[in-house]
């Protein structure tokens, strides 16, 4: 078999000791006669057999001369060193290996069978560029400084993996161009050095067997177990992200395994709360406590025995347990952390504070299912890693911060995307201050000639409906409390029950005449102040127990009063809200995509939304009237669906209310700038004020000389101020109209002047409805309704 069969390489491989050989020859003619006597007899042995001089690329060679090699090779593999040098003879980029230390060998044999050596680092892509980077330096004096380390990994008869350098010594080493080499230019040599990966431009330079490799090199192989598992340990935790990585804890307690050559190790980390005084479990992939257990949070003091809580937090020292069921013997169950450790089947363990300067952040805990294992002797290894593991600790504590910002910042003060870019803009501006020195101060940012938009989709009567599950609530509440106080009076005939029952029955009838704003407070405080102490001394008689709990069944305890029927009404402003809100949301990412533009909504009573659109927003100059044009059709629509939407779920709610849909229309440009105190965009100036103040009151204004609000349920309410604004929203509703969106009910109305306001005006249409999303007819408003209910 041939060395070079199934390689492409620039280099012709061909065993030779000619090298060695001419080093024997000025040894056979020094003064020194035991070394020159040695000398001569090598010599001997390579005029038998000359193609150990003159190269050879057959492996059975290798075989049949074995023992000539290992005669030529006796001085550079001294047997005396034999068992403690790691050491072996092979051919360059090849796993080829011809002659090698007793060392190696057991380091081999221990691996087990079908292990293959291989270089770890040595990318199978790279070899034959490798290759003529060794030829460049060999033939032609350049040196690329391409000299990385490599490693073997190869586990040990325990099967932790132990890590190997590999320094070669190249002394016996020749290369030879043959025909097929082609002369390398300064030219060629500069268009290499910015082209490594161009394996074709190197194929083109160094054509394969265009040089022949005669000799051998000498690997020199150290352990470096400990320094590459420090090293392993610091890229893995410097590596951002990798912590969500699948095979990343697997990996991590690998490397711990390899420091601390101990097998099936564990390593487990727990958060330190200082505020709270506790121990956290981590939540990331993989990640677990072993300190903790399967519970979230222990407070330091339960985690810990006095001793070991000292000895952590304190003193900020680690300490082991190398036998785990001795000492939770020793301490009869007295030490939780013994305890715990225990109940998990570990048997020897490390634990070690994770500190800085600042004082404790977290907990490193090592542990093994097998006693002694784990002591104090191997723990002085985490000495070197202890820094790495800080910085890694206070990095994650950062970035969590950053993330609650970040979380905060998006649910709570959200900045939309069409405007992120001034945010950004500014804040680098103030950075850009403050580390030159100067005063930073984050400026005003506003948006000058931006068209707003305006909607709501508002749940009609929604006070009067509160009031009504308000008062449902309370008969029922003081129905339940006299049906006790009557139930105990024929027992026990005193005048002050009889005083309850007048209250409650007063109570009754003025929730029946006219429910008060402060009803609702005086009921509640007659509970509290009368009926609890009342029931609570009524509790000692047995035969209004069951009555008596019933009672407080009833009762919601976080509010202490009977939350049923205003339980549904809230559950049904929620979902009404959230559903809205959530159509709303979906269909703004279409509208987003046809032109950016500033969005915002709002939940109280229903959903309202605020848009804003213009060039400043966008920061380009591509705006057009026509994406305002644009954006008030889409906005007309999408209310037109979410009315829909609503009435197909409407039976889900557990309370049946009504919405009214309204639009406003501000046909001039203003300027919105952002409020740093409120977190919100509000219009500028005093002008602009105008379009604020109609915004607030304008669902509440009546059709002027009526008594009829402007917003009804089944109906759409445009309201305007300018000609031009009817005529073009008109044209939306004609055109709504063809796609069965809108019925043709259109009414025009002039509506009473509002505080400040006057001259609006409104287009009103109804609606059209389906009963579901595959129903192909259209209803209006009382059709749908009878539907429905059908």
């Amino acid at each position: 078999m041939d060395i070079n069969d199934n390689i492409e390489s620039p280099l012709k491989l061909k065993v030779s000791f000619n090298k060695l050989l001419k080093q024997y020859e000025i040894l056979a003619k020094g003064d020194d006669g035991f070394i020159a006597e040695k000398a001569s007899r090598i010599l001997k042995i390579a005029e038998d057999f000359p193609e150990l001089r003159d190269g050879f690329s057959d492996t059975t060679i290798l075989t049949e001369m074995e023992n000539e090699i290992k005669a030529i090779l006796n001085d550079t593999f001294n047997p005396l060193l034999t068992k403690n040098e790691i050491k072996t003879a092979s051919v360059p980029l090849h796993n080829l290996i011809f002659n090698s230390s007793e060392r190696f060998k057991n380091i081999i044999k221990n691996a087990g069978k079908g292990f293959q050596l291989q270089i770890k680092n040595m990318p199978e892509d790279d070899t034959y560029i490798i290759a003529c980077t060794i030829i460049l330096s060999f033939c032609y004096g350049y040196d690329l400084n391409f000299k990385r380390p490599f490693y073997y990994e190869i586990p040990d008869k325990n099967g932790i993996l132990r890590y190997y350098k590999i320094l070669y010594n190249a002394d016996f080493c020749e290369i030879i161009p043959t025909e097929k080499a082609k002369k390398i230019t300064p030219e060629d040599y500069d268009e290499l050095l910015d082209n490594f990966e161009n394996i074709e431009l190197w194929k083109e330079k160094f054509p394969p067997n265009s040089h022949v490799f005669k000799g051998f090199v000498i690997s020199n192989i150290f352990d470096v177990t400990d320094d590459q598992s420090i090293s392993n340990i610091k890229t893995s935790l410097i590596g951002e992200g990798q912590e969500k990585d699948e095979c990343f804890t697997e990996n991590f307690h690998e490397i711990f395994e390899s420091l601390l050559g101990v097998k099936d190790i564990k390593v487990g980390f727990s958060a330190y709360n200082k505020t709270e005084g506790t121990f956290n479990a981590i939540f990331g992939f993989g990640i677990k406590s072993f300190l903790l257990g399967s519970e979230d949070s222990k407070s330091c003091k339960e985690a810990f025995c006095k001793w070991s809580y000292n000895r952590v937090l304190k003193e900020k020292k680690y300490f082991s347990v190398s036998d785990v069921d001795k000492i939770f013997e020793k301490s009869k169950g007295h030490a939780p952390h013994i305890t715990t450790l225990h109940k998990q089947g570990i048997k020897s363990a490390i634990i070690a504070p994770i500190a800085n300067d600042d004082g404790l952040m977290g907990i490193l805990e090592i542990v093994s299912y097998t006693p002694k294992v784990l002591n104090s002797i191997n723990a002085n290894k985490l000495i070197d890693i202890m820094p790495f593991i800080v910085s890694s600790v206070e990095r994650s504590i950062n970035e969590e911060e950053n993330l609650i910002e970040a979380i905060i910042q998006q649910e709570c003060t959200s900045i939309h995307p069409s405007v992120k870019w001034r945010f950004v803009q500014e804040a680098k501006n103030y950075i850009k201050n403050q580390m030159g020195g100067n005063d930073a101060s984050f400026k005003k940012i506003a948006f000058e000639q931006v068209y707003p938009l305006y909607g709501q989709i508002d749940i009609k009567g929604s006070s009067e409906a509160r009031n009504k599950a308000t008062k449902q609530d309370l008969i029922l509440q003081l129905k339940a409390v006299k049906h006790i106080i009557e139930k105990v009076s024929e027992k026990e005939s005193l005048p002050i029950y009889q005083q309850f029952i007048y209250q409650i029955n007063s109570f009754r009838k003025g929730l029946g005449d006219n429910f008060q704003v402060d009803s609702e407070q005086q009921i509640s405080a007659f509970f509290k102040q009368d009926i609890e102490p009342l029931l609570e001394h009524l509790y000692e008689y047995d035969e209004l127990k069951v009555d008596i709990d019933g009672y407080y069944e009833s009762i919601d305890s976080k509010i202490n009063v009977l939350y049923k029927n205003r339980k549904d009404y809230d559950e049904t402003i929620a979902k009404i809200n959230m559903e809205m809100a959530s159509l709303l949301d979906k269909k703004q990412i279409e509208a987003q995509n046809m032109y950016p533009h500033y969005f915002e909504r709002f939940k109280t009573d229903g959903v309202e939304h605020n848009m804003y659109i213009g060039e400043s927003i966008t920061k380009k100059d591509s705006f057009n009237p026509i994406y305002l044009y644009n954006l008030r059709l889409w906005q007309l629509q999408v209310m037109c669906e979410m009315e829909n939407t609503y009435y197909q779920m409407q039976s889900d709610f557990p309370v049946a209310l009504d919405v009214a849909s309204m639009i406003l229309v501000f046909n001039q440009p203003l300027t919105i700038s952002f409020r740093m105190d409120e977190k919100q965009f509000d219009v500028d100036g005093t002008y602009n004020a105008r379009y604020e103040i109609v915004k607030k009151r304008v669902d509440k204004a009546y059709i002027k000389g009526t008594n009829e609000r402007v917003t009804q349920k089944g109906k759409i309410t445009i309201v305007y101020s300018q000609k031009q604004d009817e005529l073009e929203y008109l044209g939306y509703v004609k055109f709504l109209q063809s796609k069965h969106y809108l019925d043709n009910d259109i009414e025009i109305l002039e509506l009473q002047d509002l505080q400040a306001v006057t001259g609006l005006k409104a287009i009103r249409v109804s609606v059209l409805y389906h009963k579901n999303e595959d129903d192909k007819a259209f209803y209006t408003y009382d059709d749908l309704m009878k539907e429905i209910k059908a």
